[in-house]
């Protein structure tokens, strides 16, 4: 996803767009469940709600022109999401002081009416599309495995025997941006974290809004299929399912929305997410050269960021007056932070 944003945004501002993938575009965020908000907002630093949210307010505006650009409708929704839990009066506090829209309701859960979702798989899709319609040309397929500069100067980047040459570079590898890019510095602390979802056939629930409770989150989609996800596995860049954790996350589904207990899944996937440290990403210039930027290491929130965070790395590039600070999402801030510090908190 941030690689499309990126390329989004840039045509949007009037720039010629060229995106390569070694995968098919979006490959780090078509299984998630595009829950367009964090799941418990108030748990996480400013630097990342302060991308959340600015993509939070920007995304019904997103949808709208995607759609406007493509065929595939990116099913935004803004279902609203119910939190369970011990202490809704820490949500209810966060979202008083940043103006969010919320209330415990009589059975002592957190109320967010005006969260959305959308459907990955169709969004990414509908991206693909507009991002043709603008202009931009994609290139399966297409692997960089290195980069021509002189001096600090990025000339073009190499696939195989193929160069691809341009005045800008992105460098947006998703889960693999933590991967040496050619002779580069790789983006540090960051690494593929693999999560498991179920799918539930239509007529399994009557559930309207996503439900989260203890880390598992149910979010039904308009067509009346259900998501049940999911979890945050260090397996390197292994993408397989395992029989005794979709076990688990069945049961732990069955337990928040007893209806599914005569269903059984129809599918199960599971997909790399960039995970970086406190889910901060990178939206810097490479310090090994000038016209190379990193976009990555958005973890588990890169759709609902993609809006702000697209926004701020073009204001970059382009020289405009950053709308928020980007000194959280500096290179040098991303080697300050550790996962042993992470997991410290």
């Amino acid at each position: 996803m941030a690689g499309l944003s990126a390329a989004y945004e840039l045509l949007r501002h009037g720039q010629d767009v060229v995106l390569a993938d070694i995968r098919r575009a979006g490959q780090s965020s078509w299984a998630g469940a595009g829950i367009l908000c964090p799941l418990l907002p108030w748990d996480y630093g400013e630097s990342v709600n302060r991308l959340a949210l600015g993509g939070m307010q920007t995304w019904p505006e997103w949808a709208a022109t995607i759609t406007e650009h493509s065929k595939t409708d990116p099913e935004y929704w803004a279902c609203g999401m119910e939190i369970g839990g011990n202490t809704p009066e820490t949500g209810l506090e966060w979202a008083r002081q940043h103006d969010f829209p919320a209330k415990i309701t009589p059975e002592n859960r957190l109320w967010l009416p005006t969260v959305g979702q959308v459907r990955n798989p169709r969004v990414i899709a509908a991206m693909v599309e507009a991002i043709t319609d603008l202009g931009g040309k994609i290139l399966p397929g297409c692997e960089i495995t290195g980069i021509r500069s002189v001096g600090k100067k990025a000339v073009s980047v190499l696939s195989g025997q193929t160069e691809h040459a341009a005045d800008t570079f992105i460098w947006a590898g998703g889960a693999w941006a933590g991967l040496a890019l050619g002779q580069s510095q790789p983006v540090p602390n960051l690494r593929p974290v693999r999560g498991q979802m179920l799918l539930y056939a239509p007529g399994s629930h009557t559930l309207e809004h996503i439900l989260y409770r203890d880390g598992l989150y149910l979010v039904p989609r308009r067509d009346g299929h259900l998501l049940a996800g999911s979890t945050t596995e260090n397996v390197g860049f292994d993408t397989g399912t395992t029989p005794e954790i979709l076990q688990n996350l069945h049961e732990a589904a069955c337990e928040l929305l007893p209806t599914l207990r005569k269903c059984l899944p129809v599918r199960s996937w599971s997909g790399l997410r960039p995970g970086s440290p406190d889910n901060i990403p990178v939206i810097d210039r490479h310090p090994d050269y000038d016209n190379l930027w990193v976009h990555a290491g958005h973890f588990r929130y890169g759709v609902t960021m993609a809006p702000a965070s697209s926004r701020l790395l073009v204001e970059m590039i382009l020289g405009q007056a950053p709308h928020i600070d980007p000194t959280p999402y500096t290179w040098s801030a991303a080697q300050a932070r550790s996962w042993q510090a992470e997991a410290a908190c």
